[in-house]
């Protein structure tokens, strides 16, 4: 079992081991200004690569001038990056399951107890309720 990150020094080496990040969850560059599209913008503006996998948004072929991936199995990042509702979640888990990446990195204001076990369980290291655009300024910074 994998711990729940919480410490600096934890998210620190997380931010520092991870170049591949799946965005679960992204909006479009017509929702610009809204947390799922300006966070992994700035992930991808200091050196991250983003898979977008967006949730809806069907016309979407490309954001960020990455392909769109609508299957997140279909992938192998070192993080997927979660903006969902908590309800929504656990949808989700069969798929993080069979992906297994290295972490789930749950957005400020996400969060669930029971998710957050089986991925732990499952040894994906898991960051709950916390923003990696705030985290990762404030713990590694731009350069």
């Amino acid at each position: 079992m994998t711990p729940m990150l919480t410490q600096d020094a934890e998210l620190r080496d997380l931010l520092r081991r991870t170049r591949t990040i799946a965005v679960l969850g992204i909006k479009t560059k017509a929702q610009a200004g809204q947390p799922a599209y300006n966070v992994p913008e700035y992930m991808q503006s200091v050196g991250y690569r983003i898979v977008p996998v967006p949730v809806y948004y069907p016309e979407a072929t490309e954001i960020l001038g990455e392909p769109v991936v609508r299957d997140l199995t279909a992938v192998e990042p070192d993080m997927v990056n979660v903006f969902r509702k908590p309800s929504d979640l656990m949808a989700h888990l069969p798929a993080l399951l069979q992906l297994h990446p290295k972490s789930v990195w749950l957005q400020r204001g996400i969060h669930s107890a029971e998710l957050e076990r089986a991925l732990e369980d499952a040894g994906i290291a898991v960051v709950s309720d916390k923003c990696i655009m705030v985290e990762h300024a404030r713990l590694v910074g731009a350069g």
